[in-house]
């Protein structure tokens, strides 16, 4: 990603709705369909800033991998250890068999050997242990977004399936989420194109503005797993082992 995406991201992780709505979505999903022991032992991959880290601590023991350098030191100031470094699909000197769950959000879409990374975080996982994984959705949503974070790809249910399937593992369903927002979402990205003002900026939109969309958001943690989800901008799961 661009240096720029982490910067923001250390600056508006713990204010901006997104992030805010987002983790108590992931939290709810991974309760409800986790299937975790006490005190799981978990890895982040791909953990940027280290904004999920305390809500994954919640579950169990929590190791974290970025390879970014100056995002790694503020994960694990987080984390109150060392994140390691370890890039995907190598993922060399992470021990294989040793994660009851094994977590990548908004992270495989960033490797062009989508295939190849699930494979290596599957070798990660116990007997028995899951990936939670969440991508982008949508390939036709593809704008300056995409390009700043360095994506290879946003999905379709049937890419991420093919992936997953590639890879040696099963899934629990895949879902859609941040849908309640959707159609506000495609009528930005539509106004952006035509003017010609398709931006990468992602800062908090003003406090009531924040506050409401943190709102809407966050009532999804209810529905994912629940009901089925209309269209929405981000694809959830969780997967295993075949």
């Amino acid at each position: 990603m661009d240096r720029i995406v982490y910067d923001r991201m250390a600056a508006h992780d713990t204010t901006h709705w997104w992030y805010r709505a987002r983790r108590d979505i992931l939290a709810d999903y991974v309760a409800r369909e986790g299937g975790l022991p006490a005190a799981a032992r978990i890895l982040e991959i791909g953990c940027g800033t280290g904004h999920n880290l305390p809500m994954l601590a919640r579950f169990g023991e929590v190791d974290a991998i970025e390879i970014d350098p100056a995002a790694a030191e503020f994960a694990s100031a987080r984390l109150g250890k060392p994140v390691g470094t370890a890039p995907l699909p190598q993922l060399t000197g992470v021990a294989r068999g040793s994660y009851d769950m094994v977590a990548v959000l908004d992270v495989v879409e960033h490797i062009e050997d989508d295939v190849g990374a699930l494979r290596g975080i599957a070798d990660t996982l116990k007997p028995g242990g899951r990936v939670l994984i969440t991508v982008p959705a949508h390939p036709w949503m593809w704008s300056a977004h995409d390009v700043v974070n360095h994506h290879h790809r946003r999905y379709s249910k049937a890419t991420l399936g093919a992936a997953l399937s590639g890879a040696g593992l099963t899934h629990n369903g895949l879902r859609y989420f941040n849908s309640l927002l959707f159609p506000l979402a495609v009528g930005a990205r539509a106004v952006g194109k035509l003017t010609g003002k398709d931006d990468s900026d992602d800062s908090p939109p003003p406090k009531p503005v924040n506050a409401l969309f943190q709102a809407v958001f966050g009532l999804e943690r209810h529905l994912i797993g629940r009901v089925p989800m209309p269209p929405g901008l981000s694809l959830i799961t969780i997967a295993r082992k075949a």
